[in-house]
């Protein structure tokens, strides 16, 4: 991985971070730190993701739309980020070790999506999810990058990557 990697978010980071590791309210510093990375041009997402945030109805999808900047949801219908997620469909769909209802649920979701962007701009996907190699009821997005070459890993990656460092305040 290059040290200029810019890195693409799956909802999955997001949604654990607001949940379990960073709380707005404990660590508003990893919240500032998305927004100053991406304006560096380092961090981003997709709208998908974006979608899928905002179903939340919670701080966290207010903070998606109100505080990330607008542009860190890039968008995914270029046609070659489409013709890239319908390889990636393909694929997929022709996967017997996935069950049908994690093929069905893969094509509702962004993550198909996201490894298209990825693919086609040169993005590291970050997630949450590991490879899982027998995975029958989900499709991991780790192995879907495998397949299609494209660099992932997981927020903690990311962060040390970036440089990242969150400090105590005095309080």
């Amino acid at each position: 991985m290059s040290p200029e990697s810019r890195f693409l978010i799956d909802a999955d980071v997001f949604i654990q971070a607001y949940r379990q590791y960073y709380p707005f309210e404990v660590v508003p510093g990893f919240w500032e730190a998305l927004i100053r990375y991406h304006r560096n041009g380092r961090l981003a997402s997709i709208d998908r993701v974006k979608r899928e945030l905002e179903l939340g109805k919670d701080d966290l999808a207010r903070w998606a739309a109100r505080e990330m900047p607008p542009g860190a949801w890039l968008r995914t219908d270029q046609p070659a980020v489409v013709q890239q997620y319908g390889k990636i469909m393909t694929w997929v769909q022709a996967q017997q070790q996935f069950m049908p209802a994690a093929k069905a649920d893969f094509a509702r979701g962004a993550d198909g999506w996201l490894v298209a962007y990825a693919k086609v701009e040169d993005w590291r996907v970050v997630t949450q999810e590991v490879a899982a190699p027998d995975a029958k009821k989900k499709v991991p997005i780790p192995n879907v990058c495998q397949e299609f070459g494209v660099a992932f890993g997981n927020v903690f990656g990311m962060l040390k990557q970036l440089g990242a460092r969150f400090d105590l305040s005095s309080n």
